[in-house]
């Protein structure tokens, strides 16, 4: 089974971040300032060009793209 992150789900979907898929130390930090943690829930709220709009504990942040491909979604 394919695994899906934020670049392949659809706008205004709520999902539940499974993990981070980076090696990147700093990416990873900057994700969990954001609460980017296993188990949260998050919401796509818009996409333009490559600037992804998301929703994390009722705040939302702007994230590009190289971003949003790392977080693992179920």
């Amino acid at each position: 089974m394919l695994e899906k992150n934020l670049t392949s789900v659809d706008i205004n979907q709520s999902f539940i971040i499974k993990r981070l898929s980076t090696n990147d130390k700093e990416m990873e930090h900057f994700l969990f300032t954001l609460g980017c943690y296993p188990k949260e829930t998050i919401t796509l709220l818009s996409v333009v060009s490559n600037t992804y709009i998301i929703v994390i504990k009722n705040a939302r942040y702007s994230i590009d793209k190289d971003f949003a491909r790392t977080i693992i979604v179920e």
